[in-house]
């Protein structure tokens, strides 16, 4: 038995195609791909909204796993650096901490991406530091990624897609349609640009440290200016761009029913 072709009914008849999605209506063909890899990257985020509204703070940071992956093997360089004054020492227990941490992940089958990422970055700045012989190039590539995540937000801002419109408007239940409503599209690219400013602070105070080769101080400030203040910064950017009350957009977004902080 022969089968229908899907634009045909039983009787013949032509069926209409089905609609495309709204965004493919009216973005180019270049943006509507765009859109859709940024559909994928926001769905593998991390970003979620809790119940009463406001963003889950611990899970953004890759929960205690995370924290302790991002904080530790530069804790324990800190330390044993101050301690001894010797690279040797502090190199390989940093690295060690790294490998740890992904030993951990391969025997409990858990996603390495977040320890690879790690340790191939603690593998960097050890080498870095032990080829030069100078202990404050252990932080140099945090310097060299901070500037990367700058200039990729300023030119998500300058081509209107904002990087956390992307990652809130999803966790928003959003979508991409936040786009076409310029005042969802300004709170986007203003909360982004509070995240460049996180960024931008890190270097200002990091930097001089660096050039005056104080290690302890810069190893201290990387540590309080990492994880904390990322998350202070991502917290205060929710705030800034959550849609005004009584707007059509909280009627999607559900954020009108959380309470203000």
């Amino acid at each position: 038995m022969s089968q229908q072709s899907p634009q045909e009914s039983p009787e013949g008849q032509q069926v209409p195609e089905p609609a495309a999605p709204e965004h493919t209506l009216h973005e180019p063909a270049g943006a509507v791909g765009f859109a859709q890899i940024a559909q994928e990257m926001a769905a593998k985020s991390t970003l979620v909204r809790k119940d009463n509204g406001h963003i889950d703070l611990l899970a953004a940071a890759g929960g205690v796993r995370g924290i302790a992956e991002s904080i530790l093997p530069g804790l324990v360089f800190l330390v044993a650096f101050t301690l001894t004054r010797d690279l040797t020492p502090a190199l390989v227990g940093s690295v060690a901490m790294a490998v740890v941490f992904l030993v951990a992940r391969l025997l409990q089958k858990t996603p390495l991406t977040q320890a690879l990422a790690g340790i191939a970055g603690v593998v960097l700045s050890a080498f870095l530091a032990m080829q030069t012989g100078k202990a404050e190039n252990y932080y140099l590539i945090g310097f060299v990624t901070n500037a990367a995540y700058i200039v990729a937000m300023v030119v998500s801002i300058a081509v209107r897609w904002p990087v956390l419109g992307l990652l809130f408007g999803y966790a928003r239940n959003e979508g991409l349609g936040w786009r076409a409503r310029p005042e969802r599209l300004r709170a986007y690219r203003v909360a982004t640009w509070i995240l460049v400013g996180v960024m931008a602070l890190r270097l200002v105070v990091q930097l001089p440290l660096y050039l005056a080769e104080m290690v302890d101080a810069l190893g201290a400030m990387r540590l309080i200016m990492g994880v904390p203040l990322y998350a202070f910064g991502l917290w205060i950017a929710w705030l800034i761009s959550r849609p005004v009350e009584g707007s059509e957009d909280t009627e999607t977004t559900g954020d009108a029913a959380a309470p203000k902080a």
